[in-house]
């Protein structure tokens, strides 16, 4: 129960490490405008991302919680 924290700080920093895009829209985006709409639509999808994560793991957080308060 002691790694749970950690594992989940760890599945919650995957998106800010990972690039969103597949290679071919990369490529295609960051030859556009100098690589400015690249980077621009690979943090829009992040920040979509963001939030599936957080729901998630408030979902396990209170979870957590209540199997602890239930012992």
């Amino acid at each position: 129960m002691r790694k749970l924290p950690l594992i989940l700080l760890f599945l919650l920093a995957i998106p800010f490490v990972a690039d969103a895009q597949c290679s071919m829209c990369k490529a295609v985006a960051e030859s556009a405008n100098d690589g400015g709409f690249g980077a621009g639509l690979n943090y829009g999808i992040m920040y979509l991302m963001l939030f599936p994560y957080l729901i998630i793991s408030g979902i396990a957080y209170r979870l957590y919680r209540a199997k602890k308060a239930a012992k």
